[in-house]
């Protein structure tokens, strides 16, 4: 069976085809700057690569190209092959726990979700929209990142604000990055042969950790939007909220504080950087900011490895780094592992400096007598919407 697996952003969509259940990558690509001057797209399949400047008004001109370009490289028949299309929608709200075939129903739910995801799931509507019209004879999936997390016990997910912002308004934490936490807690659920107790650290630009008691999520460090839990690339994480009137007090408005907030602070924010390249290589050169920097990163993610080590009383399988930071980026990993040394974790500096996925190698970074195993393991969130799409449609 072949389906695609896609990822509409505002501008963008992203896409692999997948031959399953055999979970073989035939082709994938994507279409970059959707209606925006200097549009293009590439395609890669075999070993070959496709690359064009086209026009591209809207998602519905990308989907079109695309589906052309799959027939004039042979690479379909016939788009009757596509029997289902996967979509990655950022959020779900509590009403969605798995992936769901989508119908009208789910189209208004998700429509009436974007008030909690402006900038996401409108555009996962387009791009739901355009592979309807296109190819209508195939089935259209719902993969909702906020959807692993709705394990959530209600003690986790609250804030301690009136009852009443909960039932009218759906203020409580959602959680984010369910997708790759999900993939995670598969497959080291399958290693080690066993539904899990798990801390997962999804650390990229933006970055959320998870606390997986026998297979199911109990917490997460993301919550009402992806702004919370530990400092990131470039968003600030958890704050104190009376910074924002205080802030507006001396002039800023809640659109600038809000920018900052997501696109000026983190590790860009005290450093001036949020590429972790650039920031590794001065940390070990010694630059104060960058020292700071990483230190106060570091504390944040160790910290909430803490609180989940408590939170699952102590029974820990297993700690996972995923993601561009998590899986490549070995000074952080030791930063952050150094700090869980009361807990009895010890790194192993060798096979940490050698277990990067850019160079194929996943695996354990810590010694034998350390009291829990840390793994670094390559995520994917692609294969992860493919094999959901598959289970509901095959």
């Amino acid at each position: 069976m072949k389906l695609l697996s896609v990822n509409a952003g505002s501008s963008t969509l992203k896409f692999r085809m997948y031959e399953m259940p055999e979970e073989k990558v035939i082709c994938k690509g994507a279409f970059d700057r959707i209606g925006i001057e200097g549009s293009n797209f590439s395609l890669k399949f075999d070993d070959k690569k496709i690359e064009e400047d086209v026009e591209l008004k809207d998602h519905n001109d990308a989907v079109k190209i695309l589906l052309e370009q799959l027939v004039k490289n042979k690479i379909v028949n016939s788009l009757d092959e596509i029997e289902a299309v996967g979509h990655r929608v950022v959020h779900g709200g509590s009403k969605y726990a798995n992936s769901v075939v989508i119908n009208d129903e789910v189209i208004k739910e998700i429509e009436q979700l974007s008030a909690l995801a402006p900038l996401h799931n409108p555009a996962a509507l387009k791009g739901i929209k355009a592979f309807q019209d296109n190819i209508p004879n195939a089935k259209m999936v719902a993969c909702f990142d906020t959807a692993f997390h709705q394990t959530m016990p209600k003690d986790s997910y609250l804030y301690s604000v009136p009852y009443l912002w909960y039932e009218k308004y759906g203020i409580r934490k959602y959680g984010f990055h369910g997708m790759s936490h999900k993939f995670i807690s598969e497959k080291l659920s399958a290693m080690l042969e066993k539904k899990a107790n798990l801390i997962i650290a999804h650390i990229g630009s933006g970055a959320s950790l998870s606390a997986v008691k026998e297979g199911k999520c109990i917490d997460t460090t993301m919550g009402f939007t992806p702004n919370a839990g530990i400092m990131m690339g470039t968003r600030s994480g958890d704050i104190d909220y009376s910074m924002i009137n205080y802030l507006v007090k001396n002039g800023l408005t809640l659109e600038e504080i809000e920018n900052s907030l997501n696109k000026e602070s983190g590790l860009l924010g005290i450093i001036g950087k949020s590429d972790l390249r650039d920031i590794d290589d001065l940390f070990e050169n010694g630059d104060e900011k960058a020292i700071l920097g990483v230190t106060m990163y570091t504390n944040r993610i160790a910290e909430y490895i803490a609180k989940y080590f408590i939170k699952l009383e102590g029974k820990v399988d297993a700690i996972c780094f995923t993601a561009g930071v998590g899986e490549n980026d070995d000074i952080i990993r030791r930063e952050v592992i150094k700090k869980l040394a009361p807990l009895g974790v010890i790194l192993d500096e060798e096979k940490n400096k050698e277990t990067l996925i850019r160079k194929g190698k996943e695996g354990i970074i810590t010694k034998e007598e350390s009291t829990i195993p840390v793994y670094v393991i390559a995520t994917d969130e692609e294969l992860m919407i493919a094999r959901d799409t598959f289970e509901l449609t095959a």
